[in-house]
C-alpha cells in the first residue's frame, strides 16, 4: 500500500480528475439521473478493482526486483496498465450509458459532432465525465440499428492523457485521427521496397496514382519547367499568379467543356483540396454550423471542415440495398437529401451548404446531369451553398462511362452559391505537390476564400510549374491521359478479376483508383468492431487497406482498395489479402460446426451488372439486432479479458458495492 500510494503521486492517473470532479459536483446537489448515478458507481468500482489488481502486480514485482528496477517497473507497469484498462472500459461504458440516455429522451440524429460542441467540451467527453462543459447526453453514440455515429468514429483516444502545453483545440487535433491515419504511420515505419524491404506493408489504402511516376517526372524536369523569374520569388496576389489561373480558367473551360469562357477573375488557387474545404466551411459556415454530405465518403473532409471552423457533418446515409427509386446500390436521392436536412433542422442545426463528390469517393460513381440537376435544385430551395469537388475528373478511365462537370452544365439553378473545385494531386499522379484551385462567380465568397490564402499558398517556382503543365494540351491529351487511362484499366482489371476470383462483391466503376468491397461475409456478427479487426488483421499481413469506418459508411464489413499501383505490387498484395480472406473463411466455419447460427440467404443481383454480388451469400441471423445488446456483450468480453472479479476478492467488494456487484456479476454470467 506504501509503494501504491508513492506510485500515484508520481504517476498521473487518466479520468481521476473527472471522477473526483464529478463527485465534488454531487456534493452540492441532489442525484436527479439514476443513470448518472449507475457510471459514477461503476466508475468507482472500476477504480477500485484496478487499484487491488494492480496492487497484486506489485507485490509480485517485488519477488524478482531489486529495489531500484523494481520501482522503476512498478511505476511503468502501473502506468500502462491505468491507460489501458481506463479507456477500454470508459469507452464501452460511455457508449452503453449514452444509448440508454438516448432512448430515454427518444431522440435520435444523423448529426455527426454533438450539437454546440466546442473542442473543450468534446476533449471532456473523449477524458471522461466531469470535464469542463462535459455532458454526456449531449455526446450522443447512436445505436448502429440506426445508422448513427458520434465524434469517437473520427478520433483516437487509446492512450490519450491532456498536454499541459496545448489549449483544448490543440489537445483535440491530436487525437483527431481514425483507422485510416494509424495505418498510414505503420506504413511510413515500415514501407514496402522490393529490393530493400519485400515484407514491408503494400499500401492499398492511400489515394494516389503511382502509375505515371515516369510520364510526369520527364515532363516536370523539361527545360521550359525550370524558370526562376524574380515575381516567382515575390509574394504574389494572394488568389495566386494571374498567369495561372488564366490558364486555370483555360483549362477548366476545355475539359469540363463549358458553354462559355471560364474567367480568371472567379479562379482561386490553395495549396490542396484539403486546404479548400477547411477554407469553404471556414467562410460559408460559422462555428457549430453544418454541412450535408452523403456517406459513406473520404474521411479526410470530417478533419478539413471541424477542426479549422468547428464546422459539423450531417450526414446523408447511403445503404448497399436497392429499394424505392434507386437503381444502383448507395444512390443518393432529393429524398434522402431532404429527409436529413430536416432531421438536423429539428434537431437546431443550422445546415449551409451540400457538399457533392463527382466521380466520388469511395464508390466511384459518376453522377449524371438529370441528378446534377436534381441536387442543385434541391439546394437553391433551401438556400444552400454546394460545394463540388471533380477532383478525379480526368481519371474516368473508360470509355463507356462519361463525365459531365457542373462547370459543362447550361444553366446553373443558384450560381451565386456553385463552388467547383479541382486540383492535380489525382489525374496527374502529383499528390506530393499541393495543388488546388477553386472556381467561384460568387466574389465575396472568392475574397474572403482569398484572404485565407494567406495561410494556405502555393510556392511561385511550383505555380509556374503547373501553370506550363496545364496550357501543354497536346501533350496532355496524346501522351498522358492516353496512357494514364490505359494503365488505370488494366491495373482495375486486374483486381476486380481477382475478386471475381475469391467470389467477393464489389462496386463495377470506371472513375478514381478505388474498388469499393463488400467483406460482410467475412464479418460473424457484422459488428464495426469485427471490421476494425479485419482491418488490422490485413495490416499485420504487410497490406494496409481502407475500412468502411473510415468513410462512414453505415454497413460494416465495406472496404476500399486503391488499384492504382503496379502490377509486381497489386499481384503481392493481392496475395496477402488472399491469405486473410481464407483464413478467415475457414474461421467462420470452424465456428459454424461449433456453434451452428447463421443461415445461409441469397444475395441479390444487380439487374444493371454494375454490383457483382456472390449467391447464397451469409448473413448473420442469430446476432443481436440490438446496439445496446452489442455494447454489453462487448463489455462482458472486455470483463472476461480483464479477469478482475476472479483476481480479486468477491465477498470483499460485494460487501463494499453489492448493487455493483451484482450487476458485473450477472454480466460476466457468474450467476
Amino acid at each position: 500500500m506504501a509503494n501504491s500510494s508513492r506510485i500515484q503521486n508520481v504517476v498521473p492517473r487518466p479520468g481521476f480528475s473527472a471522477l473526483h470532479r464529478l463527485r465534488k459536483k454531487r456534493k452540492g446537489q441532489r442525484m436527479r439521473d439514476p443513470l448518472d448515478d449507475l457510471l459514477l458507481k461503476t466508475l468507482t468500482s472500476q477504480r477500485a478493482m484496478e487499484e487491488r489488481f494492480l496492487q497484486m502486480e506489485e507485490r509480485r514485482f517485488q519477488r524478482d526486483l531489486d529495489a531500484e528496477e523494481r520501482r522503476m517497473q512498478l511505476e511503468q507497469r502501473r502506468f500502462e496498465l491505468e491507460r489501458e484498462h481506463e479507456f477500454r472500459m470508459f469507452n464501452v461504458f460511455a457508449q452503453m450509458l449514452s444509448i440508454l440516455k438516448q432512448s430515454h429522451s427518444g431522440s435520435s440524429s444523423s448529426v455527426a459532432v454533438p450539437r454546440g460542441l466546442d473542442f473543450s467540451q468534446a476533449l471532456s467527453e473523449i477524458e471522461g465525465m466531469g470535464g469542463r462543459g462535459g455532458n454526456l447526453q449531449e455526446m450522443r453514440v447512436r445505436p448502429l440499428a440506426k445508422r448513427r455515429v458520434d465524434v469517437h468514429g473520427f478520433c483516437n483516444p487509446s492512450g490519450f492523457q491532456r498536454s499541459p502545453y496545448l489549449s483544448a483545440r490543440g489537445n483535440f487535433a491530436s487525437i483527431f485521427q481514425g483507422s485510416s491515419e494509424e495505418g498510414y504511420k505503420a506504413y511510413h515505419a515500415d514501407k514496402y521496397d522490393e529490393d530493400k524491404n519485400p515484407n514491408g506493408i503494400i499500401n492499398f489504402g492511400t489515394s494516389e496514382n503511382k502509375l505515371c511516376f515516369d510520364l510526369m517526372s520527364k515532363r516536370l524536369t523539361q527545360a521550359d519547367m525550370n524558370v526562376i523569374d524574380p515575381p516567382l520569388l515575390q509574394y504574389p496576389d494572394w488568389k495566386g499568379h494571374l498567369f495561372l489561373r488564366e490558364e486555370v480558367a483555360r483549362f477548366l473551360t476545355y475539359y469540363c467543356k463549358a458553354p462559355a469562357p471560364l474567367k480568371a477573375e472567379n479562379v482561386i488557387v490553395l495549396n490542396g483540396c484539403g486546404s479548400l474545404f477547411s477554407a469553404l466551411a471556414t467562410v460559408l459556415c460559422d462555428p457549430g454550423e453544418a454541412v450535408l454530405i452523403a456517406t459513406p465518403f473520404y474521411g479526410g473532409i470530417t478533419q478539413s471542415v471541424f477542426l479549422y471552423g468547428n464546422v459539423k457533418l450531417v450526414y446523408v446515409y447511403l445503404d448497399s440495398k436497392i429499394t424505392g427509386t434507386s437503381t444502383r446500390p448507395f444512390q443518393l436521392t432529393v429524398e434522402k437529401l431532404e429527409k436529413a436536412l430536416q432531421d438536423a433542422r429539428a434537431e437546431g442545426v443550422t445546415v449551409r451548404a451540400l457538399i457533392l463528390l463527382n466521380p466520388q469517393n469511395p464508390l466511384g460513381d459518376i453522377y449524371s446531369l438529370s441528378e446534377l440537376q436534381d441536387y442543385l435544385e434541391f439546394a437553391k430551395r433551401h438556400e444552400l451553398h454546394v460545394i463540388v469537388d471533380e477532383i478525379y475528373m480526368l481519371s474516368v478511365f473508360d470509355e463507356s462511362a462519361t463525365f459531365h462537370s457542373v462547370l459543362g452544365m447550361d444553366r446553373l439553378p443558384d450560381p451565386q452559391r456553385t463552388h467547383v473545385m479541382w486540383g492535380i494531386t489525382k489525374d496527374f499522379a502529383v499528390s506530393g505537390i499541393r495543388f488546388g484551385t477553386l472556381y467561384t462567380e460568387n466574389q465575396d465568397v472568392a475574397n474572403a476564400v482569398a484572404s485565407l490564402c494567406y495561410f494556405h499558398g502555393v510556392c511561385g517556382p511550383v505555380q509556374h510549374k503547373v501553370a506550363q503543365l496545364l496550357r501543354d494540351r497536346d501533350w496532355i491529351n496524346q501522351v498522358y491521359l492516353r496512357a494514364n487511362h490505359a494503365r488505370l484499366k488494366a491495373a482495375h482489371t486486374y483486381v476486380t478479376d481477382e475478386l471475381k476470383t475469391l467470389g467477393v462483391p464489389f462496386l463495377n466503376r470506371n472513375a478514381g483508383f478505388f474498388v469499393w468491397i463488400d467483406f460482410r461475409k467475412y464479418l460473424k456478427t457484422g459488428t464495426f468492431e469485427e471490421e476494425l479487426l479485419l482491418w488490422k488483421r490485413f495490416l499485420d499481413n504487410k497490406v494496409l487497406l481502407s475500412c468502411g469506418k473510415a468513410f462512414e459508411c453505415s454497413e460494416p464489413g465495406w472496404f476500399r482498395i486503391i488499384f492504382a499501383d503496379k502490377t509486381h505490387r497489386l499481384q503481392l498484395g493481392m496475395q496477402r489479402i488472399r491469405k486473410v480472406l481464407e483464413e478467415r473463411e475457414q474461421e467462420i466455419l470452424a465456428e459454424e460446426k461449433e456453434q451452428p447460427c447463421q443461415s445461409d440467404q441469397d444475395g441479390k443481383a444487380d439487374s444493371t451488372d454494375e454490383v457483382i454480388f456472390v449467391s447464397r451469400h451469409q448473413e448473420p441471423t442469430c446476432a443481436s439486432s440490438s446496439s445496446l445488446g452489442d455494447l454489453i456483450g462487448l463489455l462482458q468480453q472486455q470483463m472476461r479479458s480483464s479477469d478482475w472479479l476472479q483476481k480479486n476478492t468477491a465477498e470483499q467488494f460485494a460487501q463494499e458495492k453489492p448493487e455493483i456487484y451484482d450487476v458485473f456479476s450477472k454480466l460476466v454470467g457468474k450467476q
